[in-house]
């Protein structure tokens, strides 16, 4: 029993880890993506600046990769465990009492947000690896590729009920990710608490806007 606990406690701090990993590369892609707003050629060159950066590709795209694999992995693992570990009768008479609906369903914000993951790889991710390495083509500039992509009303939809549930789900997951490492104690837990809800309106916000505004435009 105690070495199941233990095993338990080294996944969710293991997951922790994974989503602290995360939230920064959330806030690193939404400012390059941001700078297509401002201008085409700095989003252009930024672009560029990634898609052909060795360190990038061959180092912090893998781990990235992993890391995103293995924390809906582990998500989806624990939240199985958690439901056959959860007594009957809590979670029919007191999970409304004892929790919010977004941190009862973890799995299904998840599962959705995994699947719009593997849309927006196939849309944006896809073509600039085989136009780097395969001599595949994207027409026009990364810029005008991804205008193209936020001109189609369905991909613009897609988008935006992604980053709602990516807001929901930020909403839970940023605090619960600092309690699963200890970060507990009632002289900070507010600022994280405070911080935690700031990121998950403002980070999704700012997707669903850079969204918007090359449909608009």
């Amino acid at each position: 029993m105690g070495g199941l606990t233990s095993s338990t406690i080294g996944r969710k701090y293991a997951m922790a880890l994974s989503a602290m990993f995360l939230l920064i590369f959330l806030i690193m892609h939404l400012a390059v993506n941001f700078l297509s707003v401002i201008s085409a050629d700095v989003f252009n060159e930024a672009s560029h600046f990634m898609g052909n950066n060795p360190l990038i590709q061959f180092l912090m795209q893998p781990v990235l990769l992993v890391a995103v694999l293995f924390h809906f992995v582990m998500g989806f693992i624990l939240e199985i465990k958690n439901k056959k570990a959860r007594p009957v009768g809590y979670a029919v008479n007191g999970a409304s009492a004892n929790s919010t609906w977004m941190s009862r369903n973890m799995i299904i914000s998840g599962a959705v947000i995994l699947a719009f993951l593997a849309l927006h790889l196939y849309q944006f991710w896809l073509p600039t690896i085989s136009k780097n390495y395969f001599d595949g083509a994207i027409t026009g500039t990364d810029y005008d590729h991804m205008k193209g992509k936020f001109s189609e009303l369905w991909t613009v939809v897609a988008y935006v009920i992604a980053f709602v549930l990516l807001g929901l789900h930020l909403a839970h997951g940023f605090q619960s990710s600092f309690q699963s490492i200890g970060a507990r104690h009632p002289q900070y837990t507010p600022a994280i608490k405070a911080i935690g809800n700031w990121y998950s309106v403002l980070i999704p916000a700012g997707f669903i806007f850079v969204a918007l505004f090359h449909f608009l435009t």
